[in-house]
């Protein structure tokens, strides 16, 4: 395996947290040959489980954390587990990235969580002599050879104790595994019989599915004729607005000769009111001069009664009008038989005096000849029945504008 750029996952963790007893190196020198390339040889307990992050690190003895390591290579993982050639497995190191001191080192394997899962006995780098041969004479040497093991004997115990502890706890871990198995297993069991009615619910969904989707496609049929029937109501409305249309232009049209028959029947009605108040006037007037007829007949009954004439007798007889002097009436054969009558009056006839207005005659012995002339004027004027206004007989036409005006 390569070695990566990449930094391995490190943690804090002190040495007493560590578990060293699950990987064990195998086959570790005294002392490496510097320049060379080394393989370090490593074994997999039965419970551990290798990851793809775990890695392998050389320390300097003396180490407190996994960050201080000072060179690593990823670890390979085995194909099965369960083999036994995966349990023994090995990583190389090139000589370059080895260290060039003649510190102690030692080999960490260390999991992706950043705890060290195995460590292996002190070593160092540096070349053989024979020295490294001779039997060590200084007391000095002595010494450092006896620190060096008190401090591998240390070491060691403190991986027993390590051991000792783990295998407690892996005891304890599959005590608790094994209950948890017995809960899963029960789980299990639930959960099976859950899925069982779920496959139930889901075989009756499936059957609801179907339904739905028949009916959906009836509900798309009866669409499409609702459709169809829809696109006819609006045609046919369209067809009832353009009939509603023509019947407002109608309507319109109808309304406008309304309108104009109603200005006509208003003109009708005012001319009627005019010809009602002229008949009014007239019909007063008529009256009027009926009266005033009747007075006059009356009147003359009287003058003659008065000279001592018949009404009757003066139908046969004709006035003459030549300066006082008699005529005989051609169509009477033997004459005017009241010709002596005729001429007996005749003296009172001429005494006749003239209408200033209408130059007409009036005998001279009428017994009341101002009224008899008041009456005649009052035949040859208009009066206004409203203001008492008077107007010639000939100004007919300026009257009835007058009395219009008293309708407005």
């Amino acid at each position: 395996m390569e070695e990566t750029v990449d930094d391995p996952p490190t943690s804090a963790v002190l040495l007493d947290h560590c578990h060293f007893s699950q990987v064990i190196f195998n086959s570790v020198e005294k002392f490496y040959i510097p320049g060379g390339d080394i393989t370090c040889y490593y074994t997999l307990t039965q419970h551990f489980i290798p990851r793809r992050k775990d890695w392998i690190g050389i320390f300097r003895v003396g180490w407190k954390t996994t960050r201080e390591y000072y060179t690593f290579m990823w670890v390979t993982l085995p194909v099965d587990l369960n083999s036994e050639s995966a349990k023994q497995q090995e990583v190389q190191f090139k000589a370059y990235y080895l260290p060039k001191d003649d510190e102690y080192y030692q080999f960490c394997y260390v999991d992706q969580d950043g705890v060290v899962r195995g460590a292996s006995i002190p070593f160092q780098f540096r070349p053989e002599n024979e020295e490294d041969i001779l039997v060590v004479t200084t007391q000095e040497e002595l010494e450092t050879l006896k620190s060096i093991n008190k401090k591998l004997e240390q070491t060691m115990k403190e991986q027993k104790d390590c051991w000792e502890i783990e295998l407690l706890q892996l005891k304890e871990q599959n005590q608790k595994m094994s209950s948890e198995n017995e809960k899963m297993g029960v789980r299990v069991d639930q959960l099976q019989a859950q899925l069982s009615n779920q496959g139930r619910e889901m075989e009756k969904l499936v059957q609801g599915v179907q339904d739905k989707t028949e009916q959906l496609e009836h509900l798309k049929e009866e669409n499409g004729q609702l459709f169809l029937s829809l696109t006819e109501q609006r045609e046919h409305q369209k067809k009832l607005e353009q009939t509603v249309e023509e019947m407002k232009q109608k309507e319109t049209t109808a309304a406008k000769k309304q309108q104009e028959l109603t200005d006509q029947n208003m003109d009708l009605s005012k001319r009627l009111s005019e010809n009602m108040i002229i008949h009014d006037v007239l019909q007063r007037e008529k009256e009027k001069m009926e009266k005033e007829n009747d007075y006059l007949k009356r009147e003359n009954n009287r003058l003659l009664s008065y000279m001592g004439l018949d009404c009757d007798s003066l139908s046969y007889q004709v006035p003459t009008s030549n300066q006082g002097g008699t005529r005989q009436d051609p169509g009477l054969v033997f004459g005017n038989p009241y010709s002596g009558i005729q001429e007996s009056s005749a003296p009172s006839l001429l005494s006749i005096k003239k209408c200033p207005t209408c130059k007409s005659d009036f005998a001279a012995d009428v017994f009341d000849h101002n009224l008899a002339l008041e009456q005649h004027l009052q035949t040859l004027s208009l009066n206004c029945p409203i203001c008492d206004k008077t107007f010639p007989a000939k100004e007919k036409q300026i009257f009835e504008d007058h009395v219009f005006c008293h309708t407005l």
